[in-house]
């Protein structure tokens, strides 16, 4: 596995001073060099090329003489709409990881609280991917239907929020599988496991079925 440059990490945490902290607004200085390479333990080389990265990406911009400043026109609360955080490299291991602390839980209260409706619509997109699975067919934005509609169920909008990961974790998941039987055979098994427990009002038992899904799929991809 590839890792993510410094820098790149370091471009990282710079945006979430950001979009998260709030720490800095548009308009706002960064603290100079020393103190910014001490605050996140980095050489100022390292920071340095962050703040490149940065730079080109349209975030910040340095003002000769006077230092670097976050650019006046960028709008904070939208900054991950830039697709800077989302895109930054993230690796299939970290992607999967955010899954396995998140959609087994997801699961759990989508068997509590969806509707009939909603609750036929899940089962529905599964059979799809079961479709497009056995006539070879692309299942990339099923798997997505599949997951965002279990999502959906749990009535919390900030889970809803995560929506963009998931999606980002499926899409290198489905990749990965094209070259692997075995992860295809299991997602069948996995999703059929996972509606069975959700068709019946089982919370518990979708919870576990959602946390194997992901461990064989992190397991049979060679991301474990």
């Amino acid at each position: 596995m590839i890792q993510k440059r410094l820098s790149d990490s370091v471009a990282d945490d710079i945006m979430s001073m950001l979009a998260i902290e709030k720490r800095f607004l548009p308009g706002d200085k960064l603290p100079n060099e020393n103190e910014l390479s001490e605050e996140l333990n980095i050489s100022r080389t390292t920071l340095r090329e962050a703040i490149r990265i940065l730079v080109t990406n349209g975030i910040l911009e340095i003002r000769r003489g006077k230092g670097t400043y976050v650019k006046e026109d960028i709008d904070v609360n939208n900054i991950e709409s830039l697709g800077f955080l989302a895109d930054a490299k993230i690796n299939a291991k970290d992607l999967y990881e955010m899954r396995l602390i998140f959609e087994p839980e997801a699961a759990y209260y989508a068997t509590v609280r969806a509707s009939d409706t909603e609750l036929k619509r899940i089962l529905d997109y599964g059979m799809q991917i079961e479709q497009k699975i056995k006539r070879n067919e692309d299942r990339t934005a099923v798997e997505q239907k599949f997951h965002k509609s279990i999502v959906k169920a749990t009535h919390n909008e900030f889970m809803e929020k995560l929506m963009p990961v998931i999606y980002q974790a499926i899409d290198k998941g489905v990749i990965l599988s094209k070259k692997k039987d075995l992860a295809i055979k299991d997602t069948i098994n996995d999703h059929n496991m996972i509606m069975e427990f959700m068709k019946n009002r089982n919370p518990e038992g979708a919870k576990s079925a959602m946390k194997i899904h992901i461990l064989h799929a992190m397991e049979e991809l060679g991301i474990e």
